[in-house]
């Protein structure tokens, strides 16, 4: 039963907010379309990307890593148990060295999300799984959230860094909690325990404003969903207004960064920006890079 913090939480007006867009942009389309929405974005096909990428900063020691990435599964309405799972079987075939989730795997509540923490934990990544939560995990019971998790054997990095071992060396994998603001951001990763990070994991891209200038190789992130209604041939020009990145690769030397398009969604539409799970590998040397289908 919901307890006394539950209920101050869902009655905050932070929750009552999120409450009325899911019932604004989630139930009514739904309703009135008779079910058709849901039924029809369930149906489109979670798409796999293959990235490889030269970095200069990226350790030796680490060339050839593969990088699973995911976010957003947005847990509830719109994302079932089932559609959860399928995403994460993608991943899990594609045989990553490393799982990174960058957040959002709920939508609005926690309550049955354990099977798919428990499916992204069980993932036989040799260097693990890694989580840092997003906005919508907040909204709810983060720290549930999180504990579920850990005890999924999902590493949450909440403003803190873990040093990987790799062979003889380390690789060190930072990620922050959820902020709006990029000066909030950029705080949170001053405040991380090491001068030295290799990866970073943010749910909001924005933190990779301060992670070039940190000059961390790579920063993985997620949140805007690529705007779900993107150009045909531009998946940049979409309806994520608020994010000069909002989706896939970008280079600001010596630092690279991913935003993923996610999982979920938060409105029952995408145009020509599907559902995606990422494979990042990565080597060391001068910048390139390249895109296909995994």
């Amino acid at each position: 039963m919901p307890g006394q913090d539950d209920h101050k939480r869902r009655t905050s007006g932070k929750f009552k907010r999120a409450r009325f867009r899911h019932a604004l942009f989630t139930i009514a389309p739904d309703r009135l379309s008779g079910g058709a929405l849901v039924r029809k974005h369930l149906k489109q096909e979670i798409v796999t990307k293959h990235v490889s990428l030269t970095l200069p900063g990226w350790p030796a020691h680490c060339d050839g890593m593969r990088i699973g990435h995911f976010s957003d599964f947005h847990y509830g309405d719109l994302l079932p148990l089932e559609r959860g799972l399928e995403a994460v079987e993608i991943l899990s075939n594609l045989s990553p060295d490393l799982v990174a989730c960058t957040g959002d795997v709920v939508d609005l509540h926690h309550e049955g999300v354990d099977p798919l923490m428990q499916a992204i934990g069980s993932i036989d990544a040799p260097l693990g799984s890694f989580l840092v939560l997003g906005n919508h995990d907040h909204l709810d019971d983060p720290v549930a959230v999180a504990s579920i998790a850990e005890d999924s054997g999902i590493n949450v990095l909440e403003d803190r860094v873990m040093r990987v071992p790799v062979g003889d060396h380390v690789l060190n994998v930072g990620g922050i909690g959820w902020a709006k603001k990029v000066k909030q951001l950029s705080g949170m990763i001053d405040r991380l325990e090491t001068d030295h990070v290799d990866l970073l994991l943010s749910h909001n891209p924005k933190a990779f404003i301060e992670a070039s200038r940190r000059r961390i190789p790579l920063t993985l992130a997620g949140h805007t969903h690529g705007g779900q209604v993107a150009a045909r041939n531009n998946t940049r020009r979409n309806l994520a207004f608020a994010h000069r990145h909002n989706a896939g690769l970008y280079w600001r030397e010596p630092s690279a960064l991913y935003v993923t398009t996610g999982i979920g969604s938060w409105f029952p539409i995408r145009v020509h920006c599907p559902p995606e799970v990422v494979l990042i590998e990565l080597r060391n040397g001068p910048f390139s890079a390249s895109e296909e289908p995994a």
